[in-house]
C-alpha cells in the first residue's frame, strides 16, 4: 500500500511540474529539441538570434598562448604597453588568424593616454580583474588629455563601416523577403563567390518612411528623412545556385520591394581587424566623483573589428560607455562588468554596454551593469541588428535598458534581470518619439524573453508599423503600450507565468542550429545552497558536468567579494560580510559559464 501511495504522490508531483512548464504559442520545442516556429496574428515569427557571438555563434573563445609578458613601470605606462602591443605584430598569424597573447603581470598600470590594440590576432590578458594589485591587473586611466578620451580601442582607429568602398552593386530581385529570410535572387549570381563578405542595403525611401509613419514623431520637424536611415546587413555568402544567393544569418526586418529596392554588394574589408581578445583585467577611470566629467569617457571601444571577444574584464568610472561597439560584427563580450559611471545623469552619457553604429551579431553574456542610465542599449540606429543580451544583470539603473533610437532590428534580452530598482519602468521596446535626435521607433522585431524586472518594475512594449515586438514569459508589475509616445500594444504572452520552455531562446536556437553543445547547453546548474551565518560560510552544491569550475561571489552592485575554485560538485565560500539581500554566484569553466542569483 505504501508503495502505491508513494507512486500516486510521485505521479501527482510529476503532473504538477509538467503542467507548470509551458511553451509560447509562437515556438514549439519538439521531443528531439528541434524548434518549430508559428506566426502571430499579424504573420510575424520570432527571429533566429543564434548567429550572435564570436564567429557567428556556437564557437568557443580560443585559448591563446602567451608570447610576451610585461610588468608595470612607475608613472605613465601608456607608451610601455603600446610598445609591447605593437611588438606583437612580428609574430606570425597561425591558421586561425591568431598570433598570441600579451600578458600584463599583476600590478597598477597608470594610463595617461589611450591604448590601441591595432594588430589582428593579439590578445591582451591580465592575471585578474579584482581590486588588489597583488593578484590583479589594474589599468588606472588618469587625467583628461585629450578631453573625454577612449582608454582602450580594440580594432582599427579608422572608421571602417560597411558603406565604404562599395563595389559590384546589384539589385535584389525577390519581391518580398520576410524577417527571418536568408536566401534571395539577384541580377547576376556569377559576380559573387561562396565565402564573400557582402552588405545588403534597404534604402530609406519616401515610400518606406510613409509606411513607418516617419518614425512616429509628434514634432513634424523631427520626422525621419529620405536617405537618413538605410537598413544594412553584414553577411557572408554560404551558397550560390544560379542567381540565388544564401547568406549565413537571417535578416531581422522585411525587405519589401514595393517600399525600397534592396541591393547586395561587396565592400572594402581590408582595414577590418580580427581575432582580438581582451581578458582578465580591469580599467578604473580616475574621477573627482559626483558630476565630474573631466576624465576618460569610454573605457573600451571595439571599432572596425570582427570575430573578437572580451572575457572577465571589469571597467568603472566611465562617462559615456563602459563597452561600446562600432563597425563591429560577430563579437562575444562575456563575464564582463561595467560599473558606476561618473558624470551628469543626462543624455549621451552612462551607457554601460552600448551597441553603436554598424554593430551586428554581438553577444553580451553573463554581464553586470550598475548605476548607469541605459545599461544595455542600442544607440546606433538602423545599422544595428541581431544583438543579444543573455543572462545579464542590471543594478540601480537610472533610466531604461532598451532599443534607444531609430529602428534597431532584432534585439534580444534573454533572461535579463533588473535589481535594486530606482524607478518603475526599466526595460523597453517602444516608440521614443521626439526624445534626443528624433529617436522614434527605437527597436523592431525585438524580443524580451524570460526577463525579470521584479514585481515592482515595469516594461514598455509597443508594436511598430510593419513589424512586431515581443515580451514572453516576463516577470513585471505591468507591461504597457502606454508611454509618452503613441503605439499599439506589442505581443505579450505569459506575464508573471514561471517555467517558460525553453528557458533561454538564444541557447535553444543555437542548439537547434549547431552541434556545439558546450555553449548550446550550459551544463552547470545550482542544486542547493545554504548559509552558516555564525561562520560566514556559503555552501554551494551544483550539477556540474565539468571537471573544474571557478566560483566568484558578487554583491548585487556587481562588486567582487570572493573567488573559490571547486573540484566536483560542492564548494564553500567563506566571507564574513554576508548581510540580508541578493548575491550573484558566477560559475565558470573552460567550457561554459553561468550567473546564479541567490538570496540571503
Amino acid at each position: 500500500m505504501l508503495k502505491i501511495i508513494l507512486l500516486v504522490i510521485s505521479l501527482a508531483i510529476t503532473s504538477f511540474f509538467a503542467k507548470a512548464q509551458w511553451q509560447s504559442n509562437l515556438l514549439t520545442v519538439q521531443s528531439n529539441n528541434k524548434l518549430v516556429y508559428h506566426p502571430d496574428a499579424d504573420g510575424y515569427t520570432l527571429p533566429d538570434f543564434s548567429h550572435a557571438g564570436y564567429k557567428g555563434g556556437g564557437i568557443e573563445i580560443p585559448s591563446v598562448p602567451v608570447l610576451k609578458t610585461i610588468s608595470p613601470v612607475s608613472g605613465d605606462n601608456t607608451v610601455h604597453i603600446q610598445t609591447a602591443i605593437n611588438s606583437m605584430a612580428v609574430f606570425p598569424l597561425n591558421a586561425d588568424g591568431i598570433r598570441g597573447a600579451l600578458l600584463l603581470n599583476a600590478g597598477v598600470y597608470e594610463i595617461w593616454g589611450s591604448l590601441n590594440v591595432g594588430v589582428s590576432g593579439v590578445v591582451i590578458r591580465g592575471v585578474g580583474n579584482g581590486t588588489s594589485a597583488s593578484n590583479s591587473t589594474i589599468l588606472i586611466a588618469k587625467g583628461n588629455t585629450p578631453n573625454q578620451r577612449d582608454v582602450l580601442v580594440a580594432g582599427n582607429l579608422k572608421r571602417v563601416y560597411w558603406d565604404n568602398g562599395i563595389k559590384n552593386l546589384q539589385n535584389i530581385t525577390t519581391d518580398l523577403l520576410p524577417s527571418g529570410a536568408n536566401s534571395f535572387s539577384i541580377d547576376n549570381g556569377s559576380s559573387f563567390e561562396v565565402g564573400d563578405q557582402v552588405v545588403i542595403t534597404h534604402p530609406c525611401t519616401e515610400a518606406w518612411l510613409e509606411a513607418v509613419d516617419y518614425g512616429g514623431m509628434q514634432d513634424v520637424s523631427e520626422r525621419w528623412k529620405i536617405n537618413q536611415l538605410p537598413i544594412v546587413y553584414n553577411r557572408y555568402i554560404t551558397q550560390i545556385s544560379g542567381n540565388v544567393i544564401t547568406v549565413d544569418a537571417p535578416f531581422f526586418y522585411t525587405l519589401n520591394k514595393v517600399l525600397a529596392q534592396s541591393t547586395i554588394s561587396h565592400f572594402n574589408t581590408a582595414d577590418i581587424l580580427t581575432q582580438i581578445g581582451l581578458e582578465n583585467f580591469r580599467i578604473d577611470i580616475e574621477t573627482a566623483g559626483g558630476e565630474d566629467e573631466k576624465h576618460a569617457w569610454q573605457a573600451i571601444r571595439y571599432k572596425s573589428i570582427e570575430n573578437s571577444w572580451a572575457n572577465n574584464v571589469v571597467v568603472t568610472g566611465f562617462g559615456q560607455s563602459g563597452f561600446i561597439t562600432e563597425g563591429a560584427t560577430r563579437i562575444t563580450i562575456q563575464n564582463c562588468e561595467a560599473l558606476d559611471p561618473v558624470g551628469i545623469v543626462m543624455g549621451e552619457r552612462m551607457y554601460n554596454f552600448n551597441t553603436y553604429s554598424f554593430s551586428q551579431l554581438i553577444l553580451f553574456k553573463n554581464c553586470i551593469a550598475s548605476n548607469g542610465r541605459h545599461h544595455y542599449v542600442s544607440n546606433g540606429t538602423s545599422s544595428v541588428s541581431g544583438n543579444v543580451f543573455l543572462h545579464c544583470v542590471s543594478s540601480g539603473i537610472n533610466n531604461v535598458s532598451e532599443g534607444h533610437r531609430q529602428w534597431t532590428s532584432g534585439m534580444l534580452f534573454d533572461n535579463h534581470t533588473e535589481t535594486n530598482l530606482k524607478r518603475e519602468y526599466v526595460l523597453g521596446l517602444y516608440n521614443r518619439g521626439d526624445y534626443g535626435t528624433g529617436h522614434g521607433w527605437s527597436a523592431v522585431n525585438s524580443v524580451l524573453w524570460n526577463c525579470d524586472v521584479t514585481s515592482s518594475g515595469s516594461i514598455y512594449l509597443q508594436k511598430p508599423p510593419t513589424a512586431q515586438n515581443y515580451a514572453i514569459g516576463c516577470t513585471a508589475k505591468r507591461i504597457t503600450h502606454t508611454s509618452p509616445f503613441s503605439g499599439a500594444a506589442g505581443y505579450i504572452e505569459g506575464l508573471n507565468q514561471a517555467q517558460l520552455q525553453p528557458a533561454s531562446l538564444y541557447l535553444a536556437q543555437l542548439e537547434d542550429r549547431t552541434t556545439f553543445t558546450s555553449i548550446g547547453q550550459t551544463k552547470v546548474k545550482l542544486i542547493d545552497y545554504s548559509f552558516n551565518k555564525d561562520l560566514g560560510v556559503l555552501h554551494v552544491k551544483l550539477l556540474n558536468e565539468y571537471k573544474e569550475c571557478k566560483l566568484a561571489l558578487y554583491n548585487i552592485s556587481g562588486m567582487l567579494l570572493k573567488t573559490e575554485k571547486m573540484v566536483g560538485n560542492e564548494a564553500e565560500i567563506t566571507w564574513t560580510g554576508f548581510s540580508k539581500g541578493i548575491y550573484l554566484i558566477h560559475v565558470s569553466s573552460d567550457k561554459a559559464s553561468q550567473t546564479i542569483k541567490i538570496m540571503y
